[in-house]
């Protein structure tokens, strides 16, 4: 049979699971930024896209400005969680050697 047996020592061999991936784990939209905003600043940003967002809805706004306002409040949404955890999170103890 062909095809799918053509690699019969598994795709996870050495010589086939070496290389760089041909595709991003994340999208474009969702890689962290190098100047991370404050979790304050990211909060007031949240809150104007919200608002933005309600006011898209009661005067009718297209589907395009409905859909680039929620790429962008999920975007920022998730630069806070970053945020939070940088913030929350424990620094490394480093071992004596």
């Amino acid at each position: 049979m062909r095809g799918i047996d053509l690699l019969r020592g598994g795709a996870d061999t050495a010589p086939v699971a070496r290389g760089m991936s041909l595709r991003h784990l994340r999208s474009a939209r969702f890689r962290r930024r190098r100047a991370d905003s404050s979790v304050e600043g990211l909060t007031l940003r949240i809150s104007a896209l919200v608002a933005e967002r309600q006011q898209l809805r009661d005067r009718g706004g297209s589907d395009t400005a409905l859909e680039r306002n929620r790429v962008q409040l999920a975007r920022a949404q998730w630069e806070l969680g970053h945020a939070l955890i940088d913030r929350h999170l424990p620094e490394p103890v480093e071992q004596p050697a």
